[in-house]
């Protein structure tokens, strides 16, 4: 397992800024509002040749009864406990606080390595005199930095790479599958994840958009299966976002799709299907993701013998551009069925990875063009010459045919029917790209 190194500290000391310095994209959200990142996040940085894990986490206010800010603590605590190194951040424009002291000995009893990063100096030169009052922090010496200008941000990797084990493993994971978790605010993304996880990793609330960020977990099965869960912040109408924060929200949880391998779309049983939920699936259905909807809190559905039935038609009705998707019924707080979820997740990936040779393809072809004819126009008809399979991850085939215009849009619906009939390419989109013969290839 590569390092992990953490990055704690009070509230708005300007973790995340470093974060995003480090790990070199806008993971984590910036604003001047304490308490923004609520969450571990989770980046992969690299220095030098040194390959690690970074963790964000959300600033640490021990003294305070809010309960999210409890969370908070609680979260930052086990990154800290995950941890190989722990980069506690300070602020040389409020000096050393009661609340840094108490982090520091939290940090101390936590027997951790440690490294000091006292941020906003900005200038360079002469360190300001406020500088050396972190020393009695104990904690050895403390490194200058700006995280917003990337000053000393060098010297402090130099420190915090320095302190891996030796034995510390760098090599990128390519087997992972990479899952995006995504639906409405409260469907109960987190709590899917932290049941298969096992361990309290996402801030779970009955609160309405808790999970602001995008959270990786990663998870092994006990059959060795690697996974990426990608936790998003739960998508609201455009009109409900007022913040910059929930705007950022939507952004990332777009961003996470686009990474992401699998969607698991997770909708409320207890709730109707909405607009919202048709937006958020239909993204996912134009990035080609492979899709499974996870009805989640089934066991809080009040229901009979045809009621799981009649939610299912629902499903079918409002996503018909993805009649492809699977459909679970889940509690993700029981933990009803999220095992047979993940033998979905595993099932949906190799078909939304399958290749087919060009023989096989070209059987179904010429069966389906006697099966049904191709359609003319003014006599002149459709010819289909052959198919290859040109990409994976969604599949992707390129059709030749004598005219463009004549392959009716009802024709290759047909025709990826067939192609489903013979082959499954269960929980996939397909994608087809038609070429005139006269056409240079792709």
């Amino acid at each position: 397992m590569k390092p992990l190194v953490a990055i704690v500290g009070r509230p708005n000391v300007g973790k995340s800024t470093l974060f995003n310095k480090i790990s070199g994209e806008r993971i984590s959200i910036v604003e001047d509002t304490p308490g923004v990142t609520r969450d571990r996040i989770y980046a992969d940085a690299s220095w030098l040749d040194k390959h690690f894990t970074l963790i964000d986490t959300g600033g640490i206010e021990l003294a305070s009864k809010d309960e999210i800010l409890v969370q908070m603590r609680r979260q930052a605590q086990l990154a800290i406990d995950m941890a190989d190194v722990v980069i506690l951040m300070t602020n040389v424009k409020d000096g050393v606080t009661a609340n840094d002291r108490d982090v520091a000995a939290m940090l101390l009893k936590a027997k951790k390595k440690i490294v000091l990063a006292v941020n906003k100096v900005d200038n360079v030169g002469d360190l300001p005199f406020e500088f050396y009052e972190f020393y009695n922090l104990g904690l050895g010496d403390p490194i200058a930095i700006s995280s917003t200008h990337g000053l000393g941000v060098g010297d402090l990797l130099d420190e915090v790479t320095h302190m891996f084990p030796e034995d510390a493993d760098t090599e990128e994971d390519e087997d992972e599958i990479k899952v995006a978790v995504i639906g409405r605010p409260n469907a109960g993304k987190s709590s899917l994840i932290n049941k298969i996880l096992g361990e309290d990793r996402v801030i779970v609330s009955d609160i309405a958009g808790t999970t602001r960020d995008a959270i990786d977990s990663h998870y092994v099965d006990e059959n060795g299966n690697k996974y990426l869960f990608i936790d998003t912040a739960g998508m609201r109408k455009r009109g409900k976002i007022n913040e910059n924060v929930e705007r950022y929200s939507v952004v990332r949880s777009l961003a996470a799709v686009d990474r992401s391998d699998v969607c698991v779309i997770m909708l409320d049983g207890n709730e109707k299907i909405a607009e919202q939920d048709t937006k958020i699936a239909g993204y996912a259905h134009e990035q080609g993701k492979a899709c499974i909807f996870a009805v989640n809190k089934w066991d809080a559905v009040e229901k009979d013998d045809k009621t799981m039935k009649a939610f299912e038609m629902r499903v079918r009705e409002e996503f018909a551009f993805m009649s492809y998707a699977e459909i679970i019924f889940i509690s993700a707080k029981t933990g009803q069925r999220v095992g047979k979820l993940m033998e979905l997740i595993n099932e949906v990936n190799a078909q939304h990875k399958r290749r087919i040779t060009t023989g096989m393809l070209n059987d179904v072809l010429n069966e389906a063009t006697h099966k049904q004819q191709p359609p003319s126009d003014k006599g002149r008809r459709l010819k289909l010459y052959y198919g290859t399979q040109a990409s994976i991850a969604p599949p992707t085939f390129v059709l030749f045919a004598n005219s463009k215009e004549l392959f009716h849009y009802s024709y290759l619906r047909f025709i990826e029917n067939q192609v489903r009939e013979a082959f499954g390419f269960k929980g996939t989109p397909l994608k087809f790209i038609i070429r005139e013969k006269n056409e240079k290839k792709m």
